[in-house]
């Protein structure tokens, strides 16, 4: 892709994205304040929150790494996320950015930042739970620096869909097959998390490449995050239904548009470096169900 295409790429989501909140101001549950809508659940010392509590960063050392959470639970909504991932080299490191249930048949959906060696491209891992079955990852190689400056992740969840966003480019699909017997996360509220940690074990190649710890302190940092979901007060037919509040589980949501499709493709054919559906030889030939089914 051209420097020019890139550009005007990037604007065009943009606006895109600026659309779409335009549409969802009524149900914007987020105060745009970490200090307000999340609190701290690792090593407090190792988290530092601006003064005015719009921007916040995530520290590892050898003695800790550390997370906050938010203080509510959703079913269903979009939720994004701006993030600059730890620069340099990084080998070993893992940022999660993720919704869960923290239940024992825990629904998840995932987006996983791969620590790298330095100059290598930056892998995103992402990866869907759903009734506690999980194994669904899949794999990109994102078509920028994300440690220069701040990107958008995102995640649209409804009724119909989940949909992984990268500066509102569509990166991936987890479709609502119930009927067909696939798992889909559509009953249980979560709650966002996000954390800094050792992933070296499986991280960076496998697990070859360890933390450099000389090359540390590994900083991440996160800024205008934006909430537009449904806070679960006990009663899941609330959330699911179709209103001007719940924007997301309308009909023109329900399916990615003709110009998402077209970018869906473009990360498919040039960006994609796993997916767990063209892994016959983890499923022994017997890939799960969703993987012959429609991705929009």
């Amino acid at each position: 892709m051209t420097n020019g295409c890139y550009f005007n790429f990037i604007i065009f989501f943009a606006f895109l994205g600026t659309c779409l909140l335009q549409t969802s101001t009524s149900s914007l549950v987020s105060t745009g304040d970490f200090n307000k809508d999340f609190f701290v659940t690792w090593s407090p010392s190792h988290v530092n929150t601006s003064a005015d509590g719009t921007a916040r960063s995530l520290k590892l050392d050898q003695d800790s790494g550390a997370g906050f959470s938010s203080n509510q639970m959703f079913l269903f909504g979009q939720i994004d996320m701006q993030i600059k991932l730890v620069p340099g080299h990084s080998a070993g490191t893992v940022v999660a950015y993720y919704l869960t249930s923290d239940q024992p048949n825990r629904d998840e959906i995932d987006f996983e930042f791969l620590g790298n060696v330095n100059g290598q491209p930056y892998i995103l891992q992402t990866n869907v739970f759903a009734d506690g079955f999980d194994n669904r990852e899949e794999r990109i190689y994102l078509w920028f620096d994300p440690t220069r400056d701040f990107h958008t992740y995102s995640v649209l969840w409804n009724l119909h869909q989940i949909v992984f966003m990268v500066d509102y480019v569509p990166i991936r699909t987890y479709r609502n097959h119930a009927d067909k017997g696939v798992a889909y996360p559509r009953w249980q509220p979560m709650g966002i998390k996000i954390s800094l940690w050792n992933g070296e074990s499986w991280a960076t190649r496998g697990g070859k490449d360890k933390i450099d710890w000389s090359k540390g302190p590994f900083i991440a940092s996160f800024r205008n995050y934006k909430i537009d979901a449904c806070v679960w007060k006990g009663n899941a037919r609330f959330c699911r239904g179709d209103s001007s509040t719940n924007w997301w589980n309308k009909q023109r949501f329900s399916t990615l548009t003709p110009t998402q499709r077209r970018w869906f493709k473009w990360v498919r054919k040039y960006r994609l470096i796993y997916d767990y559906c063209q892994d016959n030889q983890r499923f022994q030939n017997n890939l799960p169900k969703e993987c012959s089914l429609p991705k929009y």
